[in-house]
């Protein structure tokens, strides 16, 4: 799971709708990317980074990237 986008996303008092809606993607492909069940494209990681606010690359970083997330946003 990708704890660091729920908690932007919840930060933000979205639902995974309107990120998906606002995204312009299915809602199914968002909760796989947040679930951590699918990885996203370059395209979609841009769509949603756009939404939410936060640079489209920490997608493509380490999985230690997700403690330091949560740490330096807290």
């Amino acid at each position: 799971m990708r704890n660091w986008l729920l908690y932007k996303r919840s930060e933000m008092g979205l639902t995974q709708s309107e990120v998906a809606e606002k995204a312009n993607m299915n809602r199914s492909t968002y909760s796989m990317i947040e679930l951590g069940e699918r990885n996203a494209s370059v395209s979609n990681a841009k769509k949603i980074s756009k939404v939410l606010g936060f640079n489209w690359t920490i997608f493509f970083e380490d999985e230690s990237h997700e403690s330091c997330s949560k740490t330096s946003s807290a």
